[in-house]
């Protein structure tokens, strides 16, 4: 858990005295395994620990990517004992992992499992069930002292157990590292993000900070960098001069499920755009970072979102389109409206999607549209990012191909199936002049990919912050965002447009596009 190598101490002066990093192997690559130490989740009971977060350790714990010198403890306001909790964790991993689990690891693992019975608000339960208690479960376990403090909470009592933590001493790094761990949504809006910013660096330094992204924990996403900087074909093309534009795209064919309490207050610009779609916008638009570290890597997405220009309010229905999905059909099922789900209310006027234009006015970028998109009960469960080139400038072809050429794509493909394609043009096998567009794909194999909550808490027990936003590029992105919401929001500046469920979306998101000429990628 701690993200210094031996390497670095000698450099700087420093007597190593901890052993050097230990590696083991996935498919020939290796990876770095933590160093011994504890897990505290603060909302163990819940959705996202049952679903996620102890399934993942499992299976890191199964592929022996963590070290026999770790301890799991859970808190939560539900009243469990341990021997509870465990029995609540092994039927989350057995629903996880149907066909791969193993009896004999679980064996092992559950007595790593600890719980405790909290309230979030009270300082004696931060004494009491963490500062007295942690001690003994560290020596028992030969944990170091290192500790992650997981916040798998609603963001309502983020502050809460931020100040209690801090208050009791909890934030210091006297004999290991503590960190913590915060799980989106950070802020509601910019005002929202700097009092909580704030609120963190009371009593944690930034080092100490682990903002969780997990769309940046995929592994087509971790790949984009890679992809275009380690490629010579496609750097030289990644800018204004050869690329028409982008689209960015993240459907979902769910609707908000158990999250309409959650949903209601967000609605899909908070939900996914802050977050996940304009990280996926700083990757695809960056400049190269001079060392592949995460600070040099952040450096470089914060310049993108100070270059994005600012969306001129009093034309925001040329560049925005919200929408509601109504009735429909996906996947042959037949859904209900979002106002006919369980916990919305029936006048709500939540936008459940969104698609958006940009604009990055830098030197690479300028002119080029950036097109986001993103909903819930729609056609397929599609994330991507598509980089759409110019046109040749001059057809030889245009007879016989009976109109344009389709430009040639890049497509970074980000789920359902993680991978790559190039779209290009090739004559027509037995005939004269004739074009026909081909695909060239890549996809990842499914049997060697970690999830990605799975590189998340790896990440975070090595200290290692290249998956996690840093304040600045939080505050940014909502610099960009809430004047769009309070225009949208207070102000009902956008009509509110409505989708069949299981369709492409509003018809309306159509005319981003129509008016330049250019085509959504089917879903």
């Amino acid at each position: 858990m701690d993200g210094s190598s031996a390497q670095e101490s000698v450099m700087q002066g420093k007597e190593e005295t901890s052993p050097p990093p230990e590696y083991r192997s996935i498919e020939n690559c290796a990876i770095e395994i933590p160093r011994p130490g504890a897990l505290i989740i603060f909302g163990a009971s819940g959705d996202l620990t049952r679903r996620k977060l102890l399934p993942s350790l499992y299976r890191l714990y199964k592929s022996r990517m963590l070290v026999d010198q770790l301890f799991i403890l859970g808190t939560s306001r539900v009243k469990l004992t341990t021997d509870q909790f465990r029995a609540m964790m092994l039927e989350a991993v057995k629903e996880a992992f149907p066909r791969d689990f193993e009896q004999a690891v679980w064996n092992e693992f559950a007595p790593r499992l600890y719980y405790s019975t909290f309230d979030y608000g009270d300082p004696s339960s931060y004494t009491l069930s963490l500062r007295d208690k942690l001690p003994e479960l560290e020596q028992r376990h030969q944990t170091g002292g290192n500790r992650i403090f997981y916040l798998a909470i609603p963001p309502t009592v983020f502050e809460d157990v931020i100040h209690n933590l801090g208050a009791a001493g909890l934030s210091q790094e006297e004999r290991g590292c503590s960190h913590v761990v915060i799980e989106k949504p950070f802020g509601s809006d910019l005002a929202t993000a700097r009092k909580l910013n704030r609120l963190v660096h009371t009593y944690y330094k930034e080092s100490q900070v682990f903002r969780i992204d997990h769309y940046l924990a995929k592994e087509t996403v971790q790949n984009i960098l890679m992809f275009r900087f380690a490629n010579s074909i496609f750097e030289p093309l990644w800018n204004r001069r050869y690329v028409d534009h982008v689209q960015i795209t993240a459907a979902e064919t769910l609707g908000v499920e158990h999250r309409a309490g959650y949903y209601e207050r967000a609605g899909v610009l908070r939900d996914m755009f802050q977050n996940h779609v304009f990280q996926l916008l700083c990757l695809t638009a960056m400049e190269p970072p001079a060392t592949f570290i995460a600070d040099r890597v952040r450096d470089e997405k914060a310049k993108v979102l100070r270059s994005v220009r600012r969306i001129p309010l009093d034309a925001l229905d040329k560049h925005l389109v919200i929408g509601q999905y109504t009735r429909g059909t996906v996947n042959g099922q037949e859904a209900p409206g979002y106002r006919e789900e369980e916990g919305v209310d029936r006048g709500s006027r939540t936008s459940t999607f969104a698609a958006m234009k940009v604009f990055i006015d830098n030197w690479r970028w300028q002119g080029v549209p950036f097109y986001l998109r993103s909903g819930k009960r729609l056609a397929s469960r599609k994330t991507e990012i598509s980089i759409h080139f110019r046109q040749v400038p001059h057809s030889m072809f245009p007879d016989s191909v009976g109109g344009p050429i389709e430009a040639n794509a890049v497509v970074l493909k980000i789920q359902p199936d993680e991978g790559m394609s190039l779209m290009f043009q090739t004559k027509e096998a037995g005939t004269k002049v004739c074009l026909n567009p081909v695909e060239m794909t890549y996809s990842y194999p499914r049997g060697v990919l970690l999830d990605a909550y799975e590189w998340v808490l790896l990440e975070c027990m090595l200290g290692d912050q290249m998956l996690f936003m840093r304040e600045d590029s939080v505050e940014l992105a909502w610099s960009v965002l809430s004047p769009v919401l309070a225009a949208v929001e207070t102000e009902g500046r956008v009509p509110l447009a409505t989708y069949a469920a299981g369709s492409d979306g509003p018809a309306e998101a159509l005319r981003l596009f129509g008016k330049d000429g250019r085509f959504w990628r089917p879903l």
